[in-house]
């Protein structure tokens, strides 16, 4: 078991999928990391040389990620809110954002806009 920011990870993972488990790092974020440390695609977790751990943990500490990603999220969508913005009243009303269609279908964009809207 390989300790990443918080969590433990099995020496089986995948480096790749184990960095995209994190909240805020995607496949982008995930292979420029993985190229600036010199980490190969299909290498394991279990595969890492302690340094190699260390830096990974210290650049993921350096981004923005996990609950303050999901807290600033939170915060610009209270900020929208509370300008009285369109976008806000829309969030606020759990209704499409992005100029979706309202007459028919909004139950979808209802489940994808599920952000703590209402505290």
């Amino acid at each position: 078991m390989v300790f990443i920011l918080g969590f433990n990870f099995p020496d089986s993972r995948l480096v790749k999928s184990a960095l995209q488990s994190f909240y805020g790092v995607g496949p982008q974020h995930t292979q420029r990391l993985m190229a600036k440390l010199y980490i190969h695609k299909t290498a394991r977790v279990g595969s890492l040389a302690d340094k190699q751990v260390l830096d990974l943990t210290a650049e993921l500490s350096n981004m923005t990620i996990e609950n303050d990603l999901r807290r600033k999220l939170q915060d610009n969508i209270k900020r929208l809110r509370d300008m009285g913005a369109y976008r806000g009243r829309r969030h606020a009303m759990g209704l499409p954002v992005r100029g979706q269609r309202t007459r028919t279908q909004t139950a979808t964009a209802g489940k994808l806009n599920k952000v703590e809207r209402f505290g």
